[in-house]
């Protein structure tokens, strides 16, 4: 038997296809062919690929020097239903980040993603095993921190994102980047859609909001599975909702993250066909939401697909792009 190395179809990394005859080599077919080669490379395991990381101190202060943004995701280790890891609210973003990263540098504007931040907070899934927490006043403290490094490297604008819906974490994102802005002098974003703003109880015409480009009811993630993903007011189907470890994030991870997805277990669950009543009783959080999903996803994993994932993804680093692009043109004006 011979074996050949050949690019997965889901991965930047490699499969082996094995021939069945010692004169030739058997060449796997693509599972998706319709996908962009852009697409398929953000699916990786690795969390510090493409971020400052991977880079040397030289690297970084050129970048900084030459004027190049930050893009910073927020997110938490969380349980994710018996199908998706707990690391899902770190994974999802960074493939999204990288994804802008790409279409940031097709409009000439360079970003280096700073590897992202995962001890967070959780109310919802607290009382699950595996949903860390900590306090806010800490997280805040440390985004200033992190902020000021930020400034004494040279950086001036800094763009953040969610990659969890809890209100809690949500709002202290917002209020670690007021504190950090007001400290380090810097121009510093929040991504993140009106859907989401209004939920947290911020003006939409915030100093540190970032709005991407929206239709009336659309569902712009902002980089976050559960703030507004589809099924919570806009998607086409909207019997129930789809908030946690459902179709929407699911379909995400099949996409970016498919050795991580437990297909056997996915494609077994039940809808949870919930609506919102049953949202604002999930969103209590704690004992409650462990009691109204006891298996910890809300909605219908088992409607996902890799297909679903990769247009959410291409959708919304799109839309995240766009407001990337229009915050600094209207800074180049001022």
């Amino acid at each position: 038997m011979h074996w050949r190395r050949t690019p997965a179809p889901w991965s930047v990394s490699s499969g082996w296809v094995r021939s069945s005859s010692c004169s030739g080599y058997r060449e796997r077919p693509p599972l998706f062919p319709h996908l962009d080669i852009k697409m398929i490379h953000t699916a990786t395991r690795d969390i510090f690929q493409d971020t400052i990381a991977e880079m040397t101190w030289f690297d970084v202060e050129a970048a900084a020097q030459s004027g190049a943004i930050l893009l910073w995701a927020f997110g938490v280790i969380e349980q994710h239903g018996p199908h998706l890891p707990t690391g899902t609210d770190v994974y999802i973003p960074q493939a999204q980040l990288r994804r802008v990263k790409q279409i940031l540098d097709e409009h000439d504007v360079q970003a280096l993603i700073v590897p992202p931040y995962y001890w967070g907070i959780n109310v919802v899934s607290g009382s699950f095993p595996s949903s860390y927490k900590v306090r806010p006043e800490i997280m805040k403290e440390l985004m200033s921190d992190i902020f000021e490094s930020f400034r004494s490297d040279g950086f001036k604008q800094i763009f953040c994102f969610s990659g969890h819906g809890d209100r809690l974490h949500n709002l202290t994102i917002h209020e670690g980047i007021q504190l950090g802005a007001q400290r380090s002098g810097l121009d510093i974003s929040f991504v993140a859609d009106a859907a989401l703003l209004m939920r947290l109880g911020i003006a939409l015409d915030d100093p540190h909001a970032c709005l991407p480009p929206t239709r009336l009811r659309s569902a712009f993630q902002a980089l976050a599975s559960s703030p507004s993903g589809p099924g919570v007011g806009d998607s086409d189907d909207e019997t129930y909702l789809d908030v946690h470890a459902g179709r929407w994030e699911t379909s995400m991870m099949m996409c970016s993250c498919p050795q991580l997805v437990n297909e056997q277990v996915r494609s077994s669950l039940p809808s949870t066909q919930y609506g919102p009543d049953d949202l604002a009783e999930w969103r209590k959080g704690f004992e409650h939401a462990r009691a109204k999903t006891p298996q910890g996803y809300f909605g219908d994993p088992a409607a996902a697909s890799v297909e679903e994932g990769m247009q959410a993804l291409e959708a919304t680093a799109q839309r995240a792009a766009q407001a990337i692009l229009d915050r600094l043109q209207r800074s180049r004006k001022s």
